[in-house]
């Protein structure tokens, strides 16, 4: 019997962690083209949400020099080392990390800060980015794998000629 209530117990845990994080949510680009257009033809298109994106666009930092010491969190979602999105640059599908919390809400909002900080555990990258451990682990096995494939098929420095 007290088994029995060893397995209900880590059932109700295994529960209370699957509510704590919220899995990342996915838009295709068509879905998101079909919602504009729905915006444009029934005149919800704010004059000033474009004008805003405007001028975030034009003080979006373009290198990481720009970037360093900017305010934190970093609000530029559409830079590729921001972690609160994801673009797919195949489909143009937007994948939203962390569907339940708003941008101020993350603790790291840049790829580039935490790799800098440097040494951490693979739960807390999973925690930072919203995957698990065990995912972490596999996306990191096959990085080095690509590094490795790459540093094999270019031929020694001593080989090359000047």
């Amino acid at each position: 019997m007290s088994e029995v209530k060893q397995v209900e117990e880590g059932g109700d845990q295994a529960e209370d962690l699957a509510q704590e994080r919220r899995r990342s949510k996915t838009m295709s680009r068509k879905e998101m083209a079909r919602d504009l257009r729905r915006r444009r033809l029934t005149g919800q298109v704010d004059p000033e949400e474009a004008d805003l994106l405007k001028q975030m666009d034009d003080t979006r930092p373009r290198t990481r020099a720009d970037c360093v010491n900017g305010p934190r969190p970093c609000m530029f979602v559409s830079c590729k080392h921001n972690l609160y999105l994801d673009v797919n640059p195949e489909t143009g599908s937007i994948k939203l990390n962390f569907p339940d919390k708003e941008i101020w809400e993350l603790e790291h909002t840049c790829a580039l800060d935490v790799a800098e900080k440097g040494g951490i555990t693979l739960e807390e990258v999973g925690e930072i980015m919203n995957l698990t451990r065990e995912r972490i682990r596999q996306v990191e096995t096959r990085g080095l794998m690509k590094l490795r494939e790459a540093t094999e098929a270019e031929p020694p420095a001593s080989a090359r000629k000047p």
